[in-house]
C-alpha cells in the first residue's frame, strides 16, 4: 500500500473516531487510527496532520448532517456572536470550528477573552443568569509550566471560555492542530466576515430572533435553584429543602431508567411549583414548564400526587381506571416510589449542575422535545 494511501486511511480512521466523540483529541485519534490501519508500528512520515484529519471530520459531517449541519453552523455563530457580544469589555476572540466552519456533532463554542480575574468574567456571565463552573488546568509546554483557566457552560450550545491575562491580548497563539498562528477573531473582525459569508442575512434581525428563544435547561435551573429556599413540613420531608428532596428523586430516578428523558425530567421537576405556588404546585410547575416538556412527561407530574393515593389505596376506583388505562402507568408509580423514598437526611447527591447537564447530554442524543 502506498504512503499516501496509508496516510490517507489513517486520516479517515482518526476522523471518525474523533466525528463519533469516541476520542476528543487528535494526537489520540490519530495513534489509534493508525494502530487499527498498519497493525502495528507506523512511519512518522505516514501520520497524516492534524489538518488532514480535520479536513475528514468535515466531510463526516457534511456526509452525516447535510444541510443540518450548514443551519446548525449558522446557529452556533449566532450564539457564538451574542457572547461575544455580552462579553465585550473583554476582548473576546473566537477560534476553533465555529470560526472554521469544521464543526460536528457535540462541538462547542471556544472562546479567548482577557481579564485580570477569571472571577470578573464569571461576575459578568452570573449577572446575566448564565452560572458556570472554573477549571484551572496546569500544562507543561516547551518545559515551560503554565497553568490555563477556563470557564464552562450550557446556553444554547456548549461555551468555553479560555481567561487570559490581558497583557496577552496582542499575543500570537500557535493551533495544535495547524501548527500554524491559530485562526482568531476579534469581535469586530468576526461580524465583517459574517456579512460576507451571509449576504443575505439581516444579522441584526437574526439576532433579535435567536435571542428569543429560550435555553429549556436555563429555564429549568432557575426554577429549581430558589428551591433550596423552600423548606418543608419535616414530618412528610426530614431531609429538608424542595431542591435537594428534587435531587434525590433524580438520583433514584436514575437508578431506574438512566436513559429515559421524559421520566427523568418528571422526577428533577415534578415539585418545582412549590416555589412558584405551595398551595397548588402540581398546577404551578405545569404552567411554568408546560411548553418545554413532553405530553409524557406532563402527564406524569401531574398525576404524581394521585399516585400516592394509588398506593395508599385511598384513591376512588374509578379515577384508578383512569390512570391504569395510560401506557406510562407504570412509569407513575415508579416515580411515586422514587418521590417517596427520596426523603433521607444527610445523603450526597448529584449537583442541579451535573443532573442539568446529563439530561442535555440525553437530548442531544435521543431528541425527544420539539419546541412549537
Amino acid at each position: 500500500m502506498s504512503n499516501s494511501k496509508v496516510r490517507q486511511q489513517i486520516a479517515w480512521q482518526a476522523a471518525r473516531l474523533l466525528y463519533s466523540r469516541e476520542e476528543t483529541e487528535y494526537y489520540r485519534a490519530k495513534m489509534k487510527a493508525a494502530r487499527y490501519v498498519q497493525k502495528g508500528w507506523v512511519k512518522p512520515a505516514d501520520l497524516p496532520g492534524n489538518a488532514e484529519i480535520r479536513d475528514q471530520v468535515r466531510i463526516l459531517a457534511q456526509l452525516h448532517e447535510g444541510q443540518r449541519s450548514s443551519d446548525l453552523l449558522l446557529e452556533m455563530r449566532m450564539a457564538g456572536l451574542r457572547m461575544m457580544r455580552l462579553l465585550a469589555r473583554f476582548a473576546p476572540k473566537l477560534i476553533g470550528s465555529v470560526l472554521t466552519g469544521h464543526i460536528r456533532q457535540g462541538s462547542d463554542i471556544d472562546l479567548h477573552v482577557f481579564a485580570d480575574s477569571a472571577e470578573s468574567v464569571r461576575a459578568e456571565l452570573e449577572y446575566h443568569g448564565i452560572f458556570c463552573d472554573l477549571e484551572r488546568k496546569r500544562v507543561v509546554k516547551g518545559g515551560n509550566p503554565m497553568t490555563f483557566q477556563h470557564l464552562r457552560f450550557h446556553d444554547r450550545f456548549p461555551i468555553e471560555l479560555t481567561v487570559y491575562p490581558t497583557s496577552q491580548i496582542r499575543t500570537t497563539f500557535v493551533s495544535s492542530i495547524t501548527g500554524k498562528p491559530m485562526e482568531r477573531a476579534s469581535l469586530s473582525e468576526f461580524e465583517q466576515r459574517l456579512k460576507l459569508e451571509y449576504p443575505d442575512l439581516d444579522l441584526e434581525q437574526q439576532i433579535l430572533a435567536d435571542a428569543d428563544a429560550v435555553d429549556r435547561f436555563q429555564l429549568f435551573y432557575a426554577l429549581l435553584l430558589p428551591l433550596e429556599d423552600c423548606q418543608q413540613d419535616l414530618r412528610y420531608h426530614p431531609e429538608g429543602d424542595v431542591l435537594y428532596h428534587s435531587l434525590q428523586v433524580f438520583d433514584l430516578a436514575m437508578d431506574q431508567l438512566p436513559y429515559d428523558e421524559e421520566f427523568l425530567l418528571a422526577a428533577l421537576l415534578h415539585d418545582v411549583g412549590k416555589g412558584i405556588d405551595p398551595a397548588d404546585h402540581v398546577t404551578a410547575g405545569l404552567d411554568a414548564i408546560r411548553d418545554y416538556i413532553t405530553p409524557r412527561t406532563a402527564w406524569l407530574i401531574q398525576n404524581h400526587m394521585e399516585a400516592h393515593k394509588i398506593a395508599d389505596g385511598s384513591i376512588g376506583r374509578r379515577a384508578r381506571s383512569r390512570l391504569q388505562t395510560h401506557e406510562s402507568f407504570d412509569e407513575l408509580m415508579l416515580l411515586q416510589a422514587c418521590d417517596r423514598a427520596g426523603r433521607v437526611s444527610g445523603i450526597e447527591t448529584t449537583s442541579l449542575e451535573d443532573a442539568l447537564d446529563y439530561l442535555r447530554q440525553i437530548a442531544d442524543q435521543f431528541t425527544i422535545w420539539k419546541a412549537t
